[in-house]
């Protein structure tokens, strides 16, 4: 089979979308390239938000493409399947733009992995896959759809009714190869994320050295993809990065759920010419080894914190042992070392604003940048979703949005002054055809 792998031009008006809204790598297109290529399919990937395509162009490369099956993702990349945006206009307007092409329709990301009937319902697909989707596809293009009652992790439509098959998918890592991207891909890739230390110089690239997260963070939407810790194996991630610092990449941004700390993979990094950005648990580091993460080339962290009371933080499940004091002294070490250091503040009710005031104030003392504490927003397959209404139903986004719409009236400064509700945002259901 010939696939057509679709990343849409994203937008965000109106949207409460929390992450960054520049291009980033497809990753988990990069590895489905190279399982379906490996087992004898066509693979391309069309990265409309990179290449900033038209809808007519996207449609015109698409079609000169002649797939069998196009894929669409709903989140802008692996980096956001945890921050997606709740509204599935984006994938909307690209499978509307691409309606009169042949082929089948699979969809992949948080939405088809969360609330999968909903998201044929709304995006009127063939088959969408729920977790992780590397190898899912490459079953899919290896079974006709009369097969497709034996592949494990799909929801599809059956005459006429939806499907659920099974439970979300988890890739096997050492299954994935080193990503391999062309040079245009690498060249067009001029952001560095999350980096504020210096003027970008030469390409960004992400890239991922783990999968999952070892805790259960209330606040945290992963129980139906990228859930469970797994590791790659460190000389395929190490290919993957040599090659990427020879195509001219002098930072790149780890987008680990948590990144753990790792002598030997940070004693091989600091061999290496390139600066990387991690997020991380400053309470799972101690001060030699954030040493050893910033000589290793770490320019920027992004620390969770979420709440500077142990009963906030227990409140949020983070299971944190050391106190407030040790996590600010561990975070001003680590500026010793490391360019930008930050520290990532949730709203709870548990904190008084005057000591998030001085607590702030005590790290931007010592160079820190703590933010202003952001809402928390319930997301569907979140373990606060969870405790407030049960397991996702078809209309969790709807429930999620109406209740954060309602519950405050101040959002993140990257946010709309005023999100709008999801009926404002998405088409009518298409429905299925």
């Amino acid at each position: 089979m010939r696939f057509a792998l679709i990343n849409p031009r994203w937008s965000f008006e109106g949207s409460i979308y929390f992450g960054c809204r520049e291009p980033h790598l497809p990753l988990e297109y990069g590895y489905a390239r190279a399982l379906l290529e490996a087992a004898g399919h066509e693979a391309a990937i069309v990265d409309a938000q990179a290449r900033d395509l038209s809808h007519d162009a996207l449609r015109d490369e698409v079609a000169a493409l002649r797939p069998d099956a196009l894929v669409v993702t709903t989140a802008p990349s692996y980096l956001f399947w945890r921050c997606a945006p709740p509204e599935l206009r984006v994938p909307q307007e690209a499978l509307r733009a691409l309606r009169d092409l042949p082929g089948l329709r699979f969809v992949v990301g948080p939405h088809a992995s969360t609330t999968p009937r909903a998201t044929l319902r709304k995006l009127g697909v063939d088959a969408v896959v729920m977790g992780e989707c590397e190898e899912v596809l490459v079953e899919l293009a290896d079974r006709p759809r009369s097969q497709w009652g034996g592949i494990d992790g799909i929801a599809y439509v059956d005459g006429g009714e939806p499907r659920v098959q099974g439970g979300p998918r988890a890739a096997d890592m050492a299954r994935l190869p080193a990503l391999r991207w062309d040079d245009a891909t690498v060249a067009r890739h001029a952001h560095h994320h999350h980096r504020f230390d210096a003027t970008p110089v030469g390409p960004g690239a992400e890239i991922e050295t783990s999968r999952g997260c070892p805790y259960h963070c209330t606040f945290c939407a992963k129980d139906n993809f990228r859930d469970r810790y797994r590791k790659r194996p460190l000389p395929v991630i190490l290919d993957e990065l040599d090659a990427l610092v020879a195509q001219g990449v002098r930072y790149v941004y780890f987008i680990d759920e948590i990144f753990l700390p790792d002598r030997p993979l940070l004693e091989a990094l600091a061999l290496r010419d390139v600066s990387f950005g991690v997020q991380l648990r400053i309470d799972n580091w101690n001060r030699e080894m954030l040493d050893l993460l910033g000589k290793a080339g770490c320019v920027s962290i992004e620390a969770g914190v979420e709440s500077i009371t142990k009963e906030g933080r227990s409140l949020l499940a983070k299971h944190c042992k050391l106190s407030t004091d040790q996590l600010s002294d561990l975070l001003i070490h680590a500026k010793k070392s490391v360019p930008f250091v930050q520290a990532n503040l949730i709203q709870s009710q548990t904190d008084d604003p005057a000591d998030v005031t001085a607590f702030r104030e005590r790290l931007r003392q010592h160079g820190v940048w703590a933010n202003e504490p952001v809402p928390m927003f319930p997301y569907p397959g979140s373990p606060d979703y969870t405790m407030r209404w049960g397991r996702p139903d078809d209309e969790a986004w709807e429930r999620s949005l109406t209740h954060y719409l309602g519950q405050f009236d101040q959002f993140s400064d990257i946010q709309e002054s005023r999100p709008l509700p999801l009926s404002e945002l998405e088409a009518v259901h298409p429905g299925h055809g």
